[in-house]
């Protein structure tokens, strides 16, 4: 079944709307706007947590509803409801035709269409039993246990999203997708003496569960988590003061998404908010680094067939050899800046609406072997996981948390250190990119991306990185 079949029968079947009429009201409350589409949404969850040896929580959620959007210009008619009713549709109707009331848009062009699929539109939800997915956080639980007696706690989790949604425009045109999406956590929290530290690890991708019940999987992620954590309960102070970064592959690209890649967001440059806003053609990074934001790799966290609007999702040239090239779009904001959107149109939901986000958002290797760039570094920091940040758009200033961070010593690793923070400047930090490794990964599976209240699942990704000089927060030497 196409996915457009798929959602046919699930809006127009069983939810019992007519299309005919459906497209009849989106046409009348669209007449005269510049853009705009009804959003129709139908997604399942569950989420499973065993933590101390029991399951400490399981739910399951069902949600369907709508968004119809009008555009005209820079403003946006939004009206969103969890009724999926034709009454409820024609009320939306009438709220939204007041943002181009009097005006006389012309529809833009529907997005060109897809048939490439990056992912199974198969329900991840209803392959696996929940039996089995309890029996897998139970046997997640006892292997960490029995690895080794200085484990304290055991968390782990597991959670999955089926969604489906349609795209229908004013001028008849319908896209729809189906959206897997699954993840994996485990927390493990060693002691010993008076002191505990914990260490994690979380892989997922728009797919099913099946990879993950595989032993070797998951016995994979538990050693990880118990391996950093074992890192962390041998860990010093860390160092203060300005000295050379170098940052791991893979996970460690959530800096560059934060600090870098919100600034690249087509409505941020347009309003002239972010740091970035009028470089366009500009050098804003060393040569040698070029980032991409990719919705289009199989089976990724971040990636999409169509975004929340309808466009297919595309590989954007961000940045190239250091030259600012392009900015991630959704359709309003291209328009308005005479762009083409890039397929960055995202919504968390039918409650939200839609704006440029990022999907998976990486840098490309370069040439130096990752441990040329450790010798390189007399004294400095090696940062290979992190965890909370904040970032202001406008300035680029941000801070980041290192869960994991190795003192360099000499050209090499050193003693692991607890309580680094990163400090710096997001367009600062481009320029001083002096060495870029060949070995750029992407992370496990894990990202969640925040903006303006909504969230949507992202990847991130890149080589080994020395950043010259960066300001390290810490209470050690």
């Amino acid at each position: 079944m196409t996915n457009l079949a798929l959602t046919d029968d699930l809006f127009f079947v069983r939810a019992g709307l007519d299309r005919g009429r459906v497209e009849s009201r989106v046409n009348e409350a669209l007449k005269g706007a510049d853009d705009g589409e009804l959003f129709l949404e139908y997604s399942q969850s569950e989420a499973l947590s065993y933590d101390d040896g029991r399951l400490k929580s399981a739910s399951f959620d069902t949600t369907q509803g709508f968004g119809l959007r009008s555009i005209a210009g820079e403003a946006a008619g939004y009206a969103h409801a969890s009724e999926l009713s034709e009454e409820a549709i024609a009320r939306a109707a009438e709220t939204v035709k007041a943002v181009h009331a009097g005006r006389g848009g012309s529809m833009a062009m529907a997005p060109t269409g897809t048939n490439r699929g990056l992912y199974t539109d198969a329900n991840p939800l209803a392959q696996v039993d929940f039996e089995t997915k309890v029996k897998l956080l139970a046997e997640i639980d006892a292997y960490a246990r029995a690895k080794d007696p200085r484990v304290r706690q055991v968390m782990a989790s597991l959670s999955g999203v089926w969604q489906a949604v349609q795209i229908i425009r004013a001028d008849g045109v319908r896209v729809a997708d189906v959206r897997p999406l699954v993840r994996i956590n485990i927390t493990v929290m060693v002691g010993e003496g008076d002191r505990m530290e914990t260490g994690s690890h979380g892989t997922g991708g728009r797919t099913s569960y099946q990879a993950y019940l595989d032993p070797a999987s998951w016995q994979a992620g538990v050693d990880e988590a118990l391996r950093q954590a074992l890192v962390n309960l041998e860990s010093v102070a860390a160092p203060a003061g300005e000295m050379p970064v170098v940052l791991g592959p893979g996970w460690p690209g959530i800096l560059l998404h934060e600090a870098i890649g919100h600034g690249l967001e087509g409505d941020f440059n347009r309003k002239k908010t972010s740091a970035f806003a009028g470089l366009l053609g500009q050098r804003i990074a060393a040569p040698g680094v070029t980032v991409v934001d990719d919705g289009t790799i199989a089976d990724r966290r971040g990636s999409l067939t169509i975004d929340d609007e309808g466009t297919p999702s595309q590989s954007t040239t961000l940045i190239e050899d250091g030259i600012l090239v392009g900015f991630m779009q959704d359709r309003q904001n291209a328009r308005l800046m005479g762009m083409k959107p890039t397929g960055n149109g995202r919504r968390e939901s039918f409650a939200h609406i839609p704006m440029p986000r990022m999907t998976n958002t990486c840098m490309l290797s370069g040439k130096q072997d990752p441990a040329e760039i450790l010798r390189s570094v007399k004294k400095g920091l090696y940062a290979v996981n992190f965890g909370g940040g904040q970032v202001d758009i406008t300035s680029g200033k941000f801070v980041f948390t290192c869960t994991e961070a190795y003192k360099i010593e000499d050209g090499k690793i050193g003693p692991a250190v607890k309580g680094a923070t990163l400090i710096g400047n997001g367009p600062d930090v481009l320029t001083k990119v002096s060495m870029i490794g060949n070995d750029m990964q992407l992370d496990p599976g894990i990202g969640t991306c925040g903006k303006e209240g909504q969230g949507v699942p992202v990847g991130v990704g890149q080589p080994t990185l020395k950043i010259e000089a960066l300001t390290v927060g810490g209470t050690g030497e």
